[in-house]
């Protein structure tokens, strides 16, 4: 049995070379897969039972060895719907069953995968390039809530956003302690003044004078709940240089086009500052039904933010500027979506608001390598690798990127060389073993 064992052993050699041989060319094959992640073999040793002082070395078989928790390198593809996970976990993902209503229908079966070179497709879902549609959790733009299941296809609406009413402005400046108004007298400070015109709205037969003794506070664009942009031209004027009670009024252009006895300036209210140049409260004021050349935006709160506007020497004499912005926006389309790296997918709109649309849950498994491999860059979950854990846990999403196999050629090679030499060895085995056979039957005759 010697003889005929050694070349049984060989034989099974050859056979667990082979399969080596068979993952190495497999691995090389893909080493441009998106995702891809190699199988490496490993051999046991299999060693009858047999009385002690005569063991022999035995045979071998071949196993495959999964390599899921080892990564590719990241490589930059510049488009916004590819993402790639830096660190463990897997993408979930379904495949489509068809259709009904001219609309996909999934498998229901949840699959996992590394590949996440998504795009959108022509009904707004994310698919991955081996056809694999994206799971999430799918946000409306507008609310900022969930939509349908929360664990479901993520399907983008490329709906448009409805306009936004301004309803708050945040204000915060700083306002000089003598202005620089056009009849101002260095020497007195009562010059720098708005007398007779304080208290009231300015109308248009006094806008000159008006404007003399006031110094502009900025603008900012306001919008009305059908999205029409006002521009709302801010003015200040100083009324009492009082100690520690100095005080200013606020007024806004509601009419430039105002004629005489018709308002032009429409007074906001008043801010008294104390002595340190500090701001009195109320902190925060409400313009009454908001208009601007005809146009209604409505009742708007002037917000001057946790500490107030202050009062300050400049050199300028004008109002230095900190905050000036508001809340409204009109309408606005989708315009293009990138994946952020908390797995927020943020949605950018045509009016300028960039807000969250869906989010990707990323599984991880205690026994990662214990998945079944299916086609496509995908796995299965078994008993053996557990229940899928929901969570980044340590692992971060990198929008336009994409994952590449974690083949080595020059490994894949070596491993190659080492497989070949050992493959040939056993065919020696095999031939010497068929050569003293030979001799045995050639002893016979």
């Amino acid at each position: 049995m010697g003889i005929f064992g050694a070349m049984t052993t060989a034989v099974s050699g050859l056979r667990a070379q082979s399969y080596a041989l068979e993952n190495i060319s497999g691995n090389i094959a893909n080493s441009q897969t998106t995702g891809f992640k190699r199988v490496d073999t490993r051999f046991v040793d299999l060693v009858p039972e047999l009385s002690a002082g005569r063991e022999i070395a035995g045979s071998v078989t071949a196993f495959s060895r999964l390599t899921n928790t080892l990564q590719g390198d990241l490589q930059p593809t510049g488009i916004s719907t590819n993402a790639a996970i830096n660190g463990e976990g897997f993408f979930v993902v379904q495949e489509q069953a068809g259709y009904a209503n001219n609309q996909p229908i999934f498998g229901g079966v949840d699959l996992y995968t590394r590949r996440g070179d998504f795009h959108l497709d022509k009904d707004g879902y994310l698919v991955n390039g081996a056809g694999f549609y994206l799971r999430g959790s799918s946000i409306d733009p507008r609310t900022g809530a969930i939509t349908g299941n929360a664990n479901s296809v993520i399907r983008i609406s490329s709906d448009p956003i409805p306009a936004r009413a301004t309803t708050t402005i945040n204000y915060g400046v700083n306002l000089p302690t003598r202005p620089a108004v056009p009849s101002a007298d260095p020497t007195d400070p009562d010059s720098y003044l708005l007398t007779g015109l304080a208290g009231a709205d300015i109308a248009a037969e006094n806008n000159a004078a008006f404007t003399s003794k006031s110094i502009s506070g900025g603008s900012v664009t306001a919008y009305n709940s059908v999205g029409t942009p006002v521009n709302v031209q801010l003015q200040w004027a100083k009324t009492s240089n009082a100690a520690g009670a100095e005080t200013w009024e606020l007024f806004y252009l509601s009419n430039s086009a105002a004629t005489t006895g018709q308002t032009m300036w429409t007074r906001i209210g008043q801010v008294e500052f104390d002595g340190s140049g500090a701001m009195k409260p109320p902190l925060s004021t409400t313009i009454s039904g908001l208009t601007v050349d005809g146009v209604p935006v409505g009742n708007v709160t002037l917000n001057f933010g946790n500490t107030g506007l202050t009062q300050y020497a400049t050199s300028s004499g004008l109002v230095q500027a900190g905050t000036l912005e508001q809340d409204g926006y009109p309408s606005g389309v989708l315009d293009a979506i990138q994946i952020l790296s908390d797995g927020r997918i943020a949605g950018s709109y045509t009016n300028g608001r960039v807000v969250p649309v869906a989010e990707i849950p990323i599984v991880q498994f205690n026994a990662d390598n214990a998945l079944r491999r299916l086609d496509s860059g995908v796995y299965e979950r078994t008993l053996e690798s557990g229940l899928p854990i929901v969570g980044l846990n340590g692992s971060t999403l990198i929008g336009g990127h994409v994952e590449g196999s974690n083949t080595d050629i020059a490994e894949e090679f070596s491993k190659m060389i080492v497989t070949q030499q050992a493959y040939s060895a056993n065919t020696r085995v095999v031939s010497t073993s068929q050569q003293m056979m030979t001799e045995i039957i050639n002893m016979v005759r």
